[in-house]
């Protein structure tokens, strides 16, 4: 069963979060996963949070085995410490459903 996640974030500095992205996505594809959508957003006119919104992609996993693995991989958590934590202020999961 893959498994793909609708998220919303609040990107506070793009280029630190830019070189998230790239340091993380080989290690992301290991674990057959990707990115299938991605946008920056203006404004938000509804939300269910109080968190501010300014970035919505859809990320994707081969299976939840393969999610679980890959968020609590040693390296990819050297990564997001590195600069996800610096350059994103809230995060917000809209969705979580099989594709």
């Amino acid at each position: 069963m893959a498994l793909e996640m609708l998220v919303g974030l609040n990107v506070t500095d793009d280029n630190s979060y830019q070189n998230y992205r790239n340091e993380m996505t080989p290690i992301l594809e290991e674990f057959g996963g990707g990115f299938g959508y991605d946008f920056k957003v203006s404004e938000v006119l509804k939300s269910q949070t109080e968190a501010s919104i300014n970035r919505v992609f859809t990320i994707y996993f081969s299976s939840e085995d393969s999610m679980n693995e890959f968020f609590t991989n040693e390296e990819y958590l050297k990564i997001k410490k590195r600069h996800f934590e610096a350059s994103v202020s809230d995060t917000t999961i809209i969705a979580t459903y099989e594709r």
